[in-house]
């Protein structure tokens, strides 16, 4: 890569929604019963009117601002909103609850926090209201009850309603350096990582991404994965806000509704985690329309990669990424693909990858090793931990991933194994030494061990080995319902309990994970 690559020299994505006709399709919400689509036209206007409310309630340049929303029209405009008074984006997940929650607003220092009223029927504002006192930076809550964009009275939850004050929406203009995105990613310290992006780095990721793919403005963006993860904000959101282009976007998970996506709203190309592909491809009737689907979180099956190849006649990459570097690796469109099929891809012009031993020494093709990865998208820091973003890097500047992979001699990059203690189940990294830590609160277990469990759909599932204190029936049942009584998310509840009577260890005392993901996996296989 070039080493005298200036961000400064990249347009921001931003830039591209000056130009944009305003009469040009720029969202299809599929989110409700039936489809909102706004113009660019409609949803400047809208983003305007939301800033005026965000000013209006006391939001300033360089905080954060945090939002619980799903895909949909409301989350677009919103986070356009955040950019327009200076502040950063810092988008929650629907899924989250008490647990996670509380820790995202007290360490974003977030003074607003603005959520739907129900979403897949679970009511947020109890939750706010029991997690309150815990918040003491949040001043004023946003509760969106209305989803007419039409309605300017009472349309994000009231934000809308001001006509806005253009000398004041006026005062900043944001630059490569400004802080675009607060992002929390699941770390190995038991504690979650809040990830800080600039324009300039997400600019330099979503140019450099839509040039190697040849997007261009004729795309229609299908965004399935959610807004609030690093995949839907940046190569769904922004891939359209830097083309032009139209994005389709879809809240809750279903075939159905990828098809409308596809076939009547024309969605051309996607980013999303393997488990979407073998979904739409198996489908009774298979959706066509699609023309690239880069399929993230784990090297895309070869079998998989050839049927959905044929079902849905597109192309199918592979692709290599995190929260702090974005995509690194991506699969070429325009090979034959085969070739692609079963690795991770090539690394990503203007980006270097290279894999090495523990002392930093660059390894043969073929070799596995420690997997590191240089590119200008890099984050500029961790929250409040400078240090850990520091120790992230190598003395030439490397991020030092914490996987293990290997190159073959053509240049693809074959993922093999992590030294971070995650499981990723379908492209969500699982916080495994947080959940552990709120399980060893339960006075009936002596130790746990959380680790990943082979699957054919996810990639991985979460199990819990546990080891008890005393001889007592303790269910799966038991520990989710001890999770949901911590206020821990659903997507981060084990899916298999497993009692054995001793954890198996090393000379130092810590648990041998590998023994126990070989020992799951090898009953999983006996007994299929």
């Amino acid at each position: 890569m070039s080493e005298t690559r200036n961000l400064e020299d990249e347009p921001l994505f931003l830039d591209r929604l000056q130009t944009v006709d305003p009469d040009q399709k720029a969202v299809v919400d599929l989110s409700g019963e039936k489809p909102i689509v706004l113009s660019y036209g409609q949803l400047e206007t809208l983003a305007d009117r939301t800033a005026q409310g965000l000013i209006d309630r006391g939001v300033r340049p360089g905080e954060s601002v945090a939002y619980i929303l799903p895909n949909s029209w409301e989350f677009i405009v919103t986070t356009l909103a955040i950019w327009k008074v200076g502040a950063a984006a810092c988008p929650i997940l629907p899924k989250l609850r008490d647990h996670e929650v509380s820790f995202i607003m007290n360490k974003s220092k977030s003074r607003i926090l603005i959520f739907p009223e129900t979403y897949r029927s679970f009511r947020y504002e109890p939750m706010v209201t029991r997690i309150s006192e815990r918040l003491p930076n949040l001043e004023t809550t946003v509760v969106i009850r209305s989803r007419d964009p039409l309605d300017t009275k009472n349309a994000l939850g009231g934000l809308a309603a001001q006509a806005p004050n253009r000398k004041q929406l006026g005062k900043f203009t944001p630059d490569a350096h400004s802080a675009a995105q607060l992002l929390f990613t699941s770390g190995t310290t038991g504690e979650p990582k809040g990830v800080i992006h600039t324009f300039g780095t997400l600019s330099f990721a979503v140019h450099a991404h839509t040039k190697t793919l040849g997007l261009t403005p004729d795309d229609v963006i299908w965004v399935p994965s959610p807004l609030a993860h690093q995949t839907g904000f940046l190569y769904g959101m922004i891939v359209a806000f830097s083309l032009g282009a139209k994005q389709v976007v879809q809240a809750h998970w279903d075939v159905a509704t990828a098809s409308r996506a596809i076939e009547d709203y024309g969605a051309t190309f996607v980013q999303a985690a393997m488990p979407f592909l073998a979904d739409i491809s198996r489908a009774p009737r298979p959706p066509k329309g699609l023309r690239i689907f880069v399929a993230t979180g784990a090297a895309v099956p070869r079998q998989l990669a050839q049927d959905a190849t044929e079902a849905l006649r597109c192309k199918v990459v592979g692709g290599w990424g995190s929260t702090e570097t974005c995509l690194v690796s991506v699969g070429s469109p325009f090979s034959d693909g085969e070739e692609a099929w079963g690795n991770d891809g090539k690394v990503i012009e203007g980006m270097a990858m290279k894999i090495t031993d523990q002392n930093g020494r660059e390894l043969p093709p073929g070799q596995e090793g420690l997997y590191r990865v240089k590119t200008p998208a890099t984050f500029i820091t961790y929250l409040d931990h400078h240090d850990w973003y520091e120790q992230s890097f190598d003395e030439e500047g490397f991020f030092i991933t914490g996987d293990l992979a290997y190159m073959d001699k053509d240049g693809y990059l074959h993922m093999t194994g992590r030294i971070k203690d995650i499981v990723n189940r379908g492209g969500e990294k699982i916080p495994v030494v947080e959940i552990e830590n709120i399980l060893y609160e339960d006075d009936r277990i002596q130790d746990v061990a959380i680790v990943g469990m082979p699957d054919p759909r996810l990639g991985e599932r979460i199990c819990a080995f546990v080891t008890l204190k005393k001889k007592i029936d303790l269910t799966l049942k038991d520990i989710t319902a001890f999770l949901e009584s911590r206020g821990v998310a659903k997507i981060y509840w084990p899916e298999r309990l497993e009692l054995i009577d001793e954890m198996p260890r090393t000379a130092s005392g810590k648990i041998k994970k590998f023994v126990l993901r070989q020992k799951i996996a090898e009953k999983i296989k006996a007994n299929a």
